[in-house]
């Protein structure tokens, strides 16, 4: 089940000026340099102390070098006890800030505008990692056979999402100070902030839950505290599902409310994705025949969606082709957001200024039970991440199986690691607040 790249046509130059080459002015004023984005794609890459490292850099320095106008990181997350992964990255208040600075520095090299997304996991946490499993209810991610991989959430307290809403906001502050030009707030995917949009996952009966509009209070109260956090020149985007495709799920009705509640607060942009580990959408595996048929998953979605959209919009998923890039800006999304074909071909945005043909070709994972199917796609591009951050070409041809069990034994090296360095972390932290209270 390769992934395989088409050859540039040399030969001939296309001069016909592009829309998505011209630059962009968002809100807070910053300008971009094209509409193209290097979506995050998670990396599980952290070294030592849940940092980026020097593969990071060499990778997000790459990406620079190959034409998007703006790079948006895989997500950091900001809370230590929460993560989507073992190797994943954390900022938080006690994360040393130079490695970020490195790694901002990396991304920018090339002249593109660096966002971080940052994300809290909430009840997408696996059985076996320490910390914390949270959610706004305690229910726990439904998928059949597999649903035992993943914890069993605590439904979260006023006070722990009161401490959510300020770690967001903790992140967004380091991230300005390890200059980094903006963030985006993970709230897609079925990820924490997802999770309480969605009727399915939340069943609160207070102030969070309910009708959509407390529903939407975690993640209005995080934009708020994030962008009050930060400059006013500082970009804040919202990452969000266009739906969840789940029945009875968040909807595009909801998500055009959505947009409409975040407007006021400062949002520079809004990220439009779908799916979570219950439906996954993102990676291809939705049933949604306003997905199958489409380069561009979330295409139909976000042209309805922008119709009325008081904030430009981005739409990300599954888009490897100029002429579609070029379609999507038409039907009124103003960023087309690139992942996996530039784990493949880091230079395709390049490419497109010379040959409007250029294309990377993924080939769908046909491993027939969905979850799995996800994960051994996700698998496969993290293989090429790594191999672009050892500075070697990726590699087309890689089996998502192959991939998927080689990330298995790297994710037990990455637990171990892990776990070590949360004990060591709470020991500590534990030491200093008795030494406070002497």
């Amino acid at each position: 089940m390769p992934f395989t790249t088409s050859p540039a046509n040399n030969s001939e130059t296309d001069n016909k000026v592009s829309p998505i080459f011209e630059p962009f002015t968002v809100a807070s004023g910053a300008t971009l340099p094209n509409r193209i984005v290097k979506a995050a794609m998670e990396e599980n890459m952290a070294v030592a102390g849940q940092l980026p490292g020097k593969a990071m850099f060499a990778l997000y320095r790459r990406w620079s070098q190959g034409g998007v106008g703006t790079i948006i990181t895989g997500n950091v997350m900001v809370h230590a006890e929460a993560l989507t992964g073992p190797a994943g990255v954390v900022l938080d208040a006690q994360a040393p800030i130079t490695p970020f600075r490195e790694w901002a520095d990396a991304a920018k090299s090339g002249g593109a505008q660096v966002w971080m997304q940052i994300n809290h996991p909430g009840r997408q946490i696996q059985a076996d990692m320490p910390g914390v499993a949270w959610g706004p209810s305690a229910a726990r991610v439904e998928l059949g056979k597999n649903s035992k991989r993943f914890a069993h959430p605590q439904a979260m307290t006023a006070q722990q999402i009161d401490d959510t809403v300020n770690r967001f906001a903790t992140t967004a502050r380091r991230a300005e100070e390890a200059g980094f030009d903006g963030v985006e707030i993970h709230a897609a995917h079925g990820y924490l902030l997802s999770q309480f949009l969605s009727p399915l996952a939340n069943r609160r009966t207070d102030k969070w839950g309910g009708t959509l509009d407390n529903r939407a209070r975690l993640l209005l109260d995080v934009t708020r505290a994030v962008r009050a956090t930060v400059a006013p020149t500082f970009t804040v985007a919202v990452k969000l599902n266009s739906a969840d495709f789940q029945r009875g799920g968040f909807d595009a009705n909801d998500a055009a409310q959505v947009i409409t509640l975040l407007a006021p607060l400062g949002v520079d942009v809004v990220e439009l994705s779908g799916g979570s580990y219950e439906a996954p959408a993102m990676t291809g595996q939705s049933p949604d025949d306003r997905t199958l048929a489409r380069e561009a998953y979330f295409l139909t979605l976000a042209e309805e969606l922008a119709k009325a959209s008081p904030v430009p919009l981005m739409l990300t998923g599954g888009v490897v082709r100029r002429p579609v890039a070029e379609q999507a800006l038409a039907g009124g999304v103003d960023f087309v957001g690139l992942g996996s074909a530039l784990a493949i071909d880091p230079d395709l945005p390049n490419r497109w200024q010379v040959d409007s043909t250029a294309a990377v070709e993924l080939l769908p994972v046909t491993i027939k039970d969905k979850a799995v199917a996800s994960a051994a796609s996700m698998a496969r591009v993290r293989q090429q991440l790594r191999r672009l951050g050892k500075g070697k070409p990726a590699r087309p041809t890689a089996n998502p199986v192959v991939a998927l069990l080689k990330e298995q034994v790297l994710q037990r090296r990455a637990l171990r690691r892990y776990r070590h360095w949360l004990q060591d972390r709470t020991s500590t932290t534990a030491r200093s607040s008795r030494r406070e209270v002497r």
